[in-house]
């Protein structure tokens, strides 16, 4: 096998980040954009001591699991990766990606049952976070999701994975941000206003919350004519804010943002539960899947416990904690943003729960300090997962049961391999699929530490 090379490969099943996997003479090669069952003719790209990558050249014959995309983007946008591929069977191969991560990096041997569906697979994304930019000559503003593996825009108009408001929002600021004089951003020269636009949209409420993600340390006047134009433009527009980032950097928010116009949050409903979120506050993208995983740690706690006292780490707005209080005996609650603290006591508020403390602060900090135990800890963290030190010190304020919600199985079962190692068992591993044609997957373990 040399590069530049044209082989032929029988794709046998998928990798923990949708990539597809075959063999050569034993040599294992990487291809994106395949199926398992996929027969395909593929270009050798680079060859490295144990692996080769690959570019598809043709399908030769087409797994029985490939559909025709319903988005007629699915090809250039980086999105949404297994569209091709049929939701049921995508189902199967996340279950799969998830039993050989927490098998191979966690060296744990667990039953992983069927991955739990999401309700809706096509607009069910409430969460969008488009880059801005400007074509060069006409200075036609674009906004879209990136090419895979590039920075290139692709001006995105229709998307059918994200309620259809967003695609109209979208559309009059690509097509009136001009009559404001508002630029879009050049990655390239750190130069130009808009760099992204995010729209957090309520399920719950039809309402909208527009974010203007601004390459500026202070909002022009240009922004704030536009802002209210939004506003003023669509009745299901709560609010429109800027944030402000002069960063040369991938990150979206900067640490500033203001309200402009309207309110600065939107109301969504989980677990007959109504929440507050804000503009660059953590929420489950796809409310109604996270209702279903919701309603799962809720009704742990309740078959298993009697009234218990409950931690909730990393708990952004407070959902998981809010959620499980009326089948505890007392919630506490730490989130380092500021802002998601905000909304969390005015959520606990709204629904009249007054047996959670709500701290703000650092986790790994919160755990190393506290000095009281509980019965349950419920560990949420960023895709990154948790330390060895977060671990070890969320151990010793547990006194049964941790359960870890995750939405990357690499980490997750490197964060469980090291549980295990300090002598608690795994006990359960449910999926739940969040991301919808995406390679994505949710899940919840529940760990006992004694």
């Amino acid at each position: 096998m040399n590069i530049g090379e044209q082989i032929i490969l029988n794709i046998e099943k998928l990798g923990n980040q949708g990539i597809g996997i075959a063999k050569k003479d034993g040599f294992v090669v990487f291809v994106n954009n395949v199926c398992p069952g996929d027969v395909v003719k593929v270009k050798v790209e680079k060859i490295k001591k144990n692996y080769a990558q690959a570019s598809l050249s043709e399908i030769i014959s087409p797994s029985q699991y490939r559909t025709k995309p319903f988005c007629p983007m699915q090809k250039v946008c980086g999105s949404c990766q297994l569209q091709f591929i049929d939701y049921e069977y995508q189902l199967k191969l996340k279950q799969q990606i998830v039993k050989e991560a927490i098998s191979s990096i966690g060296g744990i041997g667990i039953d992983i049952p069927q991955v739990v569906p999401s309700p809706e697979v096509k607009n069910y994304r409430c969460k969008v976070q488009y880059p801005v930019s400007q074509t060069k000559n006409s200075k036609r503003i674009i906004a879209g999701y990136y090419k895979p593996k590039s920075h290139e825009i692709i001006n995105i108009k229709y998307c059918p994975i994200q309620p259809v408001i967003c695609d109209e929002i979208i559309e009059y600021i690509r097509n009136n941000a001009a009559l404001f004089n508002v630029s879009g951003y050049d990655e390239t020269k750190s130069a130009g206003l808009l760099r992204h636009v995010v729209i957090r949209h309520s399920d719950y409420s039809d309402k909208n919350l527009v974010v203007l993600i601004i390459n500026s340390e202070k909002c022009p006047g240009s922004i704030k004519e536009l802002a209210s134009s939004i506003y003023n433009n669509f009745d299901s527009v709560s609010g429109v804010s800027v944030n402000y980032n002069l960063k040369k950097t991938n990150v979206i928010f900067g640490l500033k943002t203001e309200s402009i116009v309207g309110v600065d949050f939107i109301e969504e409903k989980l677990a007959d539960k109504i929440f507050y979120v804000g503009a660059d506050t953590f929420f489950q993208v796809n409310p109604k899947s996270a209702n279903n995983i919701f309603n799962y740690v809720k009704s742990y706690i309740k078959d298993n416990f009697n009234e218990p006292d409950v931690l909730d780490a990393y708990a952004g707005i407070s959902t998981f904690g809010i959620c499980v209080s009326e089948v505890s005996s007392n919630v506490v609650s730490i989130e380092e943003n500021l802002r998601s603290v905000d909304l969390a006591k005015k959520s606990s508020q709204f629904n009249n729960v007054t047996n959670i403390e709500i701290h703000g602060g650092d986790a790994a900090e919160f755990f190393a300090n506290e000095k009281r135990k509980f019965d349950v800890v419920i560990l949420d963290p960023p895709r990154k997962g948790c330390s060895e030190q977060s671990l070890g010190n969320a151990l010793k304020l547990c006194k049964d049961t941790i359960i870890y919600v995750s939405c990357n199985p690499a980490t997750l079962a490197r964060d469980l391999r090291f549980l295990v190692s300090k002598g608690c068992k795994v006990e359960s591993i449910q999926p739940f699929d969040m991301f919808c044609h995406t390679y994505h997957v949710e899940n919840v373990a529940v760990i006992k530490v004694k």
